[in-house]
């Protein structure tokens, strides 16, 4: 037992940190770049990706092991995870909508890009193909979007404080984005040594 919580440990340090799904696998870098520009709304959409992660991880994971794979059709796994992800995204966009109208709004076309997100998407495949159980399945899931949302709100962060900066003319804009993100993810780089 303790080598097995040992062993989910290293995984949701591992997704989390070390192969943080934007800044080392490139993944999820619409949303990224887009819904970065304050703490708030970055926060928010870090917590629907949570959101969404989790559970596509554990329904999709249900679904692959106890329908696809006994019937012989894991060959359709990418349908149906993209159908799975699709009709949580629009549960969030819901909930959102009637319950928190100004995260809904400042969130916008973000939300539902969350779809076709391809992190989410990711995550998914990758639980199936790494031969995860559905419990690593679900921490990789979690400890994944949980990755997302620390990037993006660390972003958020450093992009508000930038607006008070005197920028050079050329890099105004997305590309000081850019190469801030680059520097996080040479930072980042850093959490390797950790396992």
């Amino acid at each position: 037992m303790g080598e097995y919580i040992g062993q989910l440990l290293v995984v949701a340090i591992g997704s989390s940190l070390v192969s943080n799904v934007v800044l080392s696998q490139f993944l999820g870098l619409c949303p990224f770049l887009g819904v970065s520009k304050k703490v708030k709304t970055a926060a928010g959409m870090g917590g629907a990706v949570i959101f969404v992660i989790t559970l596509a991880s554990l329904v999709a994971g249900l679904i692959y092991q106890f329908i696809l794979e006994p019937l012989g059709v894991t060959y359709l796994k990418t349908i149906v995870f993209i159908l799975i992800i699709a009709a949580l995204v629009q549960f969030v966009e819901l909930f959102l909508k009637k319950y928190m109208k100004s995260l809904y709004q400042a969130l916008g076309v973000f939300l539902p890009l969350i779809t076709t997100n391809c992190a989410v998407l990711g995550v998914a495949i990758n639980n199936v193909n790494l031969g995860y159980d559905l419990l690593t399945g679900v921490v990789n899931g979690f400890a994944t979007s949980a990755g997302f949302a620390i990037a993006i709100v660390i972003l958020a962060g450093i992009r508000e404080k930038m607006e008070f900066n005197d920028i050079p003319k050329p890099f105004r804009g997305m590309p000081i984005v850019l190469v801030t993100a680059g520097l996080m993810a040479i930072a980042f780089c850093g959490f390797s040594g950790l396992l």
